[in-house]
Parts: structure tokens; sequence; C-alpha cells
């Protein structure tokens, strides 16, 4: 004879495993630190100070 399951228990078990699974994606996807996210901001600035350093005076701005 088959096993007797709660419906309800086990609609709401699925559910939550597939979040799990969702979640561990998008951490994978886009999880990055707090340090990583300033370390890339930091590049960014330093790559634009870089470039407007490097530019000449006669051409137009954001040229």
């Amino acid at each position: 004879m088959a096993e007797v399951v709660n419906l309800r228990k086990w609609r709401a078990a699925k559910a939550k495993t597939e979040a799990e699974v969702q979640a561990a994606a998008n951490r994978v996807a886009f999880g990055r630190t707090k340090g990583q996210k300033a370390r890339d901001a930091a590049e960014e600035a330093r790559r634009r100070t870089l470039l407007d350093q490097a530019r000449r005076e006669d051409e137009p701005p954001g040229a």
C-alpha cells in the first residue's frame, strides 16, 4: 500500500527546496562582498582619473 502524504506539507517542502536552490544560484550569480565592490569602485575611479589626466586640452569634453 502507498504511503499517506499530507499534500499541504509536501507542497511546502517542495517550495522550500526550490527556493533554496534558487537562492544558491543567485548567490553564485550576484554575490559579491562589500570589499570586492569597494575594490572595483576604487579601480574604476583610478582608471577614470588616469584617463582624465591624459586628456588633451584642445579636445572637447566627452570626446
